[in-house]
């Protein structure tokens, strides 16, 4: 009998299993009732507000104070925030900045300000001595005018670097346009508003919008309740309340009809795109949780509608993403992608596709079902950080929330359904409202723009401007004019000749690093070139005896047709000479466009080895000013590399650029040569 129970027992989970029908998705359990903790939090009499999540699993405790305030309309001193908030960590009234950073250090803490917040972290047994530091400069900072150079000098050369980043170009545009000039959101920050910025104004900033009463204090880690009240009694209790402004704006509206706004950037290979419509959606509003469940449908991830047709299906970009914002000045919803030039229409077609596919089509529950389940799990692992609970009540007070809010996040999940998803699809994702940016190469991605709205013209700095005019060349220049032009303005055949050998030497600066360049010629034809760091080679070419070398970082490579013949050009110093005297080369022209803001004819060119690479003349003197290539820099994709000659200057009748930029993008390398020698006996055999 004991053993015939046993069976029973055994086959019961199959006689369940059996019963359960797995054509069907099971139905959904209630949303879980979830337990939320709450900070403690208090009130100092200047009206600062406290707040203090305690956790002991480790001894360590780190702080924040935030400003509630949502940034302020800086117009032509655009970047005083952000100067600003980098000067606070630069010195106190108490000790300057290579002082503060010793005792910080010393304490093993990190200490990190901004213009709207400052942040502490340390070892509980450290954090009273941290805490110390952190409202010295708060309360106290010395703003030294030495260090202000500094770091202007800083902003300066990272702003330098984002004019020539299509995605920070592309930002700057979407800001000016989506909320405009008078709005905190549009501001923009130019060479000109920075050098705007005097010490006086960043002083007024603190002095008006640095109130206790202004702002939020928030504890986690191990510490008490009582530990927290008496270390900011004793740092900031004397810390003076006043007045702060609250200025309002005017909210931004959707344009009336969707447009194209155009960037011309012509060394651009891919397009990037944006999409953005403003919205009016507040923090904590009822649509806030739906429209999240449909945004993450659209394209929030790698599995989104976006993603899964630009990339998967149509292989336009590495990625196509969207995303919903809620804000208490100006919500907005956005999408982008950087996308081949050749496909910017197509992909363009493709996102307008999908916001219309989620606006009109019916959504399954299966697919609402599946992004709710995965928005729970996120949620749920979010409380396992303490910081999440302070964020949460951080949120409810400066945003002004129901205090249940967080805490019925999963109930009010649970009640979203497709319908729901779609009426906030309606709402907010509108395709005939959208201001759509483009960066990239107008010539190329123009055409056909205009059936999906107006196109129109912007600078780097969302200005509007006319359409860019390509000036066609006069009937009597051809290539070949424009070559020997080239080298009848660089000295002549006749001057060349008389060339026997020539040493350039020099240095560029990339990143902040200092590189020593030495380049040599010992006609006609034995060259090289060494750019080196700190004795250390970094890149070496080497042309010698008809055998090439190239190394990169102390690693030999083996060079291709294609290497061989780019040395062999740069080995003739004037590679016009070269070209012109080889056949094979094929060229055509491709009129006329700006390089450094003067006219230059377009060479367009097709090497024997099969190089494609442009070079560009200036109309007016005939000198090259600047080469273009696009090259395929691995998981990069591919990359334009220009290189920008200027500084011409005569040598033995032969003119000699003395600057040469390598412009790699984001990367710039800036090599001036300050010592030329020519005819000095140099040597095949002295190449090394």
């Amino acid at each position: 009998m004991k053993k015939s129970i046993i069976y029973l027992f055994a086959l019961l989970p199959l006689s369940m299993m059996a019963q359960v029908d797995r054509s069907k998705a099971p139905q959904p359990s209630p949303a879980p009732v979830i337990k939320i903790g709450k900070p403690a939090t208090f009130t100092l009499a200047n009206g600062l507000k406290v707040f203090v999540v305690e956790n002991t699993k480790l001894p360590r405790i780190s702080t924040t104070l935030s400003f509630d305030m949502d940034g302020i309309v800086e117009g032509n001193k655009s970047g005083l925030t952000a100067i600003g908030g980098a000067l606070l960590r630069h010195g106190t009234t108490k000790m300057n900045k290579a002082q503060l950073d010793e005792e910080i250090d010393f304490l093993g803490a990190s200490i990190n300000a901004s213009a709207t917040s400052v942040s502490a972290s340390s070892l509980k047994s450290n954090f009273a001595k941290a805490f110390g530091l952190m409202s010295d400069i708060i309360l106290h900072p010395s703003f030294p005018g030495a260090e202000l150079e500094k770091i202007r000098k800083l902003e300066l050369s990272g702003l330098q670097a984002a004019k020539d980043d299509p995605a920070s170009i592309a930002q700057n545009v979407v800001n000016r346009l989506t909320y405009g000039k008078d709005h905190p959101y549009g501001d923009i920050t130019t060479e000109e508003t920075l050098n705007n910025v005097k010490m006086e104004d960043i002083k007024k900033y603190f002095a008006t919008y640095w109130k206790p009463n202004n702002a939020y204090l928030v504890f986690v880690g191990d510490i008490s309740v009582a530990e927290a009240k008496a270390l900011a009694q004793a740092n900031l209790g004397t810390w003076k309340p006043g007045a702060v402004p609250k200025p309002t704006y005017k909210e931004p509206q959707p344009p009336a009809k969707t447009y194209i706004a155009v960037v011309d950037r012509p060394a651009s290979v891919q397009s990037v795109i944006n999409f953005v419509t403003p919205l009016q959606l507040k923090p904590g509003t009822p649509d806030v949780i739906p429209a999240s469940v449909m945004n993450n449908i659209l394209g929030a991830g790698s599995t989104s509608r976006l993603f899964m047709n630009l990339r998967e299906k149509h292989g336009f970009t590495y990625g196509a993403y969207s995303s919903i914002k809620s804000d208490r000045l100006a919500g907005a919803f956005s999408a982008d992608a950087s996308v081949r030039n050749e496909k910017t229409d197509s992909a363009i077609a493709q996102f307008l596709s999908e916001f219309n596919r989620i606006r009109t089509e019916s959504l399954t529950a299966v697919e609402v079902g599946n992004m709710k389940n995965y928005l729970s799990g996120s949620f749920a692992r979010s409380l396992e950080s303490p910081q999440t609970i302070a964020n949460f009540a951080l949120n409810i007070a400066r945003y002004n929330l129901p205090a249940n809010y967080y805490q019925d996040y999963l109930k009010n999940l649970s009640a979203v359904t497709p319908s729901t998803v779609q009426s906030v699809a309606q709402k907010y994702v509108l395709p005939n409202q959208m201001h759509i940016v483009i960066v990239g190469n107008a010539k190329e991605i123009a055409p056909g723009l205009e059936k999906y709205g107006q196109v129109r013209y912007f600078d780097v700095y969302g200005n509007e401007k006319s359409a860019p005019v390509v000036k066609q060349t006069d009937a009597s220049v051809t290539p070949e004019s424009i070559l020997r032009k080239a080298l009848t303005m660089s000295g002549g055949e006749a001057a060349i000749a008389t060339l026997k050998d020539v040493q350039l030497t020099g240095a560029a600066s990339i990143m902040g690093r200092d590189i020593t360049i030495s380049q040599k010629h010992v006609f006609p034809s034995a060259y090289s070139f060494e750019a080196s760091m700190g004795g250390m080679a970094l890149q070496k070419e080497l042309l010698k005896g008809g055998k090439y070398t190239l190394v990169a970082q102390g690693q030999s490579q083996e060079p291709e047709a294609s290497d061989k013949e780019e040395i062999d050009e740069r080995a003739a110093l004037v590679s016009e000479t070269y070209m012109l005297s080889k056949p094979g080369y094929k060229y055509s022209l491709g009129g006329i466009e700006q390089v450094e803001g003067k006219d230059a004819y377009v060479l367009v060119v097709k090497s024997p080895a099969g190089r494609d690479y442009t070079n560009y003349y200036d109309v007016a003197t005939g000198l090259k000013v600047m080469t273009s290539s696009v090259e395929d820099a691995g998981p990069m994709g591919k990359m334009t590399i220009k290189r920008i000659f200027s500084d011409y200057k005569p040598y033995s009748g032969v003119q000699i650029p003395t600057r040469v930029i390598v412009d790699l993008g984001p990367i710039k390398q800036d090599i001036k040569f300050t010592d030329i020698k020519v005819n000095t006996g140099l040597k095949a055999d002295d190449l090394k």
